[in-house]
């Protein structure tokens, strides 16, 4: 079926446009669920047998992606919300078997369904900001089968809404206690293995790791990249949160989709990450959640050639966060983001963070047409305003799934 957007104030944020690549009398042509032409109405080539919908002068963006979240686990930290509210650190509650490892019991004890209907009034608030693609990472399962589930889970989940998922293999997470004190053991024993078994499964678009003095260290995370390099997988990371550990060099070696968090990166870093591509992920939901005071190095990233993305990073612990648009409006706040930085971070940036790009993120021929329309007089509104959602529809793949 054919559909013919009209009357549509457009950015496209096409690669190669200036600023936000804006068209203000533009149309959109959608053919069997991908982008057939857009822009200006005027150039416009005939089209017979279109189900034509007039946008009344409504702007139009490329749908949001997420692209770094832990939308699938069990159970969540409150608690430690309340003990951080006291005084005590992210790594203090991580060291006091707090963190990560907390999450485990209520993970491991879920099914794939369960797991699955626990995620998603989670990611329907993120589709109801007009999100098309969201990444899903495991890393609180941290034994095989339970990791498998998380992603399986993730899997489900793009069977029951209308939206694209990508998955990221994240068991090199944290320790579990039964291998505490032993990380290279349960990297050998369950985090390589357990990638192996994932991706015989075809549950893995992706491999991650935390490099992190209460995690894993650069060389022991060189394990794991090895291991995905020879299953053919991208690999991605999370680095230099809470401390300057060498992981994003590693990733910048191994040409990693992105290294992300990055608040203690370096000039370095970020030379390092602009020659080999590597989009830098910026999380401030987890930033003003656990009270950061060092801001990640944007103006590095500026000067350096770095692509920038904004995610949620939506998990239970550090940034129990589920709305992109508030994410955006942190990104110019905390991090000092223009406009544009946040509408490209959260659209093609972030479809270059999980190796989408070709597919998605951006509102240009042949790609899908994933796509928000928005009640808005100006595409600052996204990131200006504060807990007010102004999509009037969402499409992903053609199809209206909005409001």
């Amino acid at each position: 079926m054919k559909r013919l957007l009209t009357h549509a104030r457009l950015a496209t944020l096409a690669e190669g446009t200036q600023g936000l690549g804006i068209v203000e009398d533009g149309a959109i042509l959608i053919e069997a669920g991908r982008i057939a032409y857009a822009g200006p109405r005027a150039g416009l080539p005939a089209v017979e047998g279109a189900e034509t919908v007039d946008l009344g002068g409504r702007w139009v963006t490329p749908a949001l992606i997420d692209c770094h979240t832990h939308l699938v686990h069990g159970g969540n930290r409150a608690r430690e919300f309340e003990m951080r509210l006291s005084g005590a650190s992210y790594e203090e509650i991580a060291r006091a078997g707090g963190g990560i490892v907390a999450s485990l019991a209520a993970t491991r004890a879920l099914s794939v369904r369960d797991l699955a209907d626990t995620a998603l009034p989670r990611l329907d608030a993120l589709l109801a900001e007009g999100v098309s693609t969201v990444e899903i990472k495991s890393g609180y399962g941290l034994e095989i089968e339970a990791e498998c589930r998380m992603l399986e889970a993730a899997r489900l989940l793009a069977t029951l809404r209308p939206v694209r998922i990508a998955t990221s293999w994240l068991a090199a997470h944290a320790t579990p206690a039964e291998y505490k004190g032993r990380n290279a053991d349960y990297l050998a024993e369950v985090a390589i293995p357990g990638l192996r078994e994932a991706h015989r499964r075809g549950l893995v678009d992706a491999v991650d790791g935390f490099c992190e003095g209460i995690a894993f260290s650069a060389a022991e995370m060189e394990a794991v990249f090895e291991a995905a390099r020879a299953l053919g997988l991208p690999v991605k990371l999370h680095a230099e949160q809470l401390s300057h550990a060498g992981g994003a060099a590693l990733a910048a070696r191994y040409g990693a989709l992105s290294a992300d968090h990055l608040e203690y990166a370096d000039a370095e870093d970020a030379a390092a990450m602009a020659a080999s591509g590597t989009v830098a992920v910026l999380l401030p939901g987890a930033y003003y959640f656990i009270r950061e005071t060092k801001a990640p190095p944007v103006e590095l990233f500026r000067r350096a050639g770095v692509p920038m993305a904004l995610a949620t990073d939506c998990n239970p612990g550090t940034s129990p966060l589920t709305s992109l648009l508030l994410t955006m409006n942190m990104g110019a706040t905390l991090f000092r983001m223009t406009v544009e930085e946040c509408l490209a971070a959260t659209t093609r940036e972030a479809a270059r963070a999980l190796g989408l790009l070709a597919e998605t993120g951006t509102i240009e021929t042949a790609k899908s047409a994933d796509l928000a329309v928005w009640d808005i007089a100006s595409p600052a509104e996204l990131v200006y305003r504060i807990g007010f959602n102004p999509l009037h529809a969402r499409y992903f793949q053609g199809e209206r799934t909005g409001r």
